[in-house]
């Protein structure tokens, strides 16, 4: 757990709003884990079943909560495009960030799962219990919503 705790916390940090709840999410998702530990067939692959645990206790928590993110009146400036300056550059990933946690939620999970932990479309499907079609499907909607996303229109 301890090897891999880093990114499985980045994982559910891409799953939550704030680090707190990521931190609280994989705290679940581990002991999750831990009270099924009899019940897993392949230790090698806890990667895989901790990861779907995390997305399992998140869906969950969508379920009870009926709004988890609030609409605000306004929005911020956007920041100009990055041209290398490190201060340009984390404002733009912040930007990214924002827009991702604007899209659904399931949106949002088969994104960060392509393109934040590099998964291929069949693993992503196979994390989520969906087909393949899904995936790509999904992925290529919530794509079209960051590039319509007026906070990162500096970036084209």
């Amino acid at each position: 757990m301890k090897d891999r705790q880093p990114v499985l916390l980045r994982t559910a940090r891409s799953l939550t709003a704030n680090p707190s709840d990521a931190e609280d999410l994989l705290q679940t998702a581990l002991t999750k884990t831990y009270v099924a530990w009899d019940r897993i067939e392949d230790h090698r692959a806890l990667d895989g079943y901790v990861r779907r645990a995390l997305l399992n206790t998140r869906t969950s928590q969508w379920r009870k909560r009926k709004v988890d993110e609030f609409a605000c009146d306004e929005l911020p400036e956007p920041e100009p495009a990055a041209t290398g300056d490190p201060a340009e550059q984390q404002a733009l990933h912040d930007a990214m960030w924002r827009a991702i946690m604007r899209l659904p939620a399931r949106q949002r999970a088969m994104v960060v799962l392509r393109y934040y932990e590099d998964l291929s479309e069949v693993q992503t499907a196979e994390v989520l219990g969906v087909s393949v079609g899904t995936v790509k499907s999904a992925v290529s909607r919530a794509l079209g919503k960051l590039r319509e996303d007026p906070e990162l229109e500096p970036v084209r």
